[in-house]
């Protein structure tokens, strides 16, 4: 059981903590028009309209050497053309009316199928027991004791029963979380509420492009103060991962793990929990650098499914978990990596909507 939870979390959340030291600017021509307007009407409760423009992705080299990964370089200067938003991640309010009112049912109360589980494992893998081959998730649980930070298996646990109607485990619920981000979320199941909502999982590009606010070369969409870190986001206090009872520090963030969405100030734009809170899904396959991050922009949206079953998917925004002394993942120009049948704990997402004048 143990090996198969370490390959299974393996596989879910790699992370590079490379540095780069030298870094070049590329400048990207996508085609991008400037000349999409504000729609007259939308929601503007629930959504945010974010203008096009440039903007330059990626890690700034002389204030983020220290913290930032090899994945987040080289930067590039990209021109977006405009769409809308959702203000907030999507709850758990609003995932369950998806749910009742389609009858969806999501990766993780599926039931594990081996024979494509072993295709993302090393050759040769044993079969483990049907005892574990059950739906689940994989659940954060802090540990009693901490060998390396490397050791990804001492605080995520592979947890039958777990699902975004039982986040913490079967025994769990969500009825004084309705409006906390929905999580144990894959990019299937994204995707699905996406298309449910006539809208779609925005790209990296996309998500980076909104998260800065407008913002030009900020660490953070506040600024450069990571002393401020508690103000604006929820993330972890106290060293990761077991320090003051789960991390909590009233003084600081005040929460244990995912909070209500919009509890902490929004980007320029008017985006709530673009840092920390839940990592959310994007619609585009990972690369280890920005170097093809365009190419992936372009083509994201007619995507196949089916295509992508082996690649591993960005998310992006860190989460509740995130600690300068573990990922320092509330940056903006921070990237992770998961598979698209993976639900974890502080996984969730939001939608755009396209806008054609």
């Amino acid at each position: 059981m143990y090996k198969l939870i370490f390959l299974i979390l393996t596989l879910s959340i790699i992370l590079s903590c490379t540095k780069k030291d030298n870094v070049e600017i590329s400048s990207i021509n996508n085609n991008c028009t400037l000349d999409l307007s504000e729609p007259d009407t939308y929601d503007k409760d629930e959504l945010v309209w974010i203008p096009s423009g440039y903007f330059t992705m990626g890690a700034d080299k002389e204030k983020e050497s220290l913290l930032a990964r090899l994945d987040e370089y080289p930067n590039q200067e990209i021109c977006v053309n405009g769409f809308l938003m959702d203000r907030a991640p999507v709850t758990n309010r609003k995932f369950k009316k998806f749910v009742d009112e389609t009858g969806y049912i999501t990766t993780a109360e599926q039931e594990i199928d081996w024979d494509e589980l072993k295709k993302q494992l090393p050759p040769n893998t044993p079969k483990p027991s049907e005892d574990i081959l059950k739906p689940g998730s994989m659940v954060f649980v802090k540990p009693d004791e901490l060998n390396n930070l490397s050791d990804f298996s001492q605080w995520w646990k592979w947890t039958i029963g777990a699902s975004w109607k039982h986040p913490e485990g079967p025994v769990s619920n969500i009825d004084d979380i309705m409006d906390h981000p929905v999580v144990h979320i894959s990019w299937y199941d994204a995707q699905a509420y996406a298309q449910w909502i006539h809208g779609e999982l925005p790209t990296e590009v996309q998500w980076e492009y909104a998260a800065r606010g407008g913002e030009k070369n900020t660490v953070f969409f506040w600024g450069d103060d990571e002393s401020k870190l508690s103000e604006n986001a929820n993330t972890w206090s106290g060293p990761f991962p077991y320090n003051k009872e789960f991390g909590i520090d009233e003084e600081l963030d005040g929460y244990i793990g995912t909070s209500p969405v919009k509890s902490f100030p929004a980007n320029q734009y008017g985006l709530y929990d673009m840092a920390g809170n839940v990592w959310e899904w994007t619609v585009s396959v990972y690369t280890p650098n920005l170097n093809s991050v365009m190419e992936h922009h372009n083509i994201s949206k007619s995507i196949d499914a089916r295509q992508i079953s082996t690649k591993q998917m960005t998310v992006r925004g860190g989460s509740f978990l995130c600690h300068q002394s573990y990922c320092a993942s509330y940056r903006l120009a921070a990237r992770m990596r998961s598979s698209p049948d993976s639900g974890l704990s502080n996984v969730g997402f939001r939608v755009i909507y396209p806008v054609n004048n």
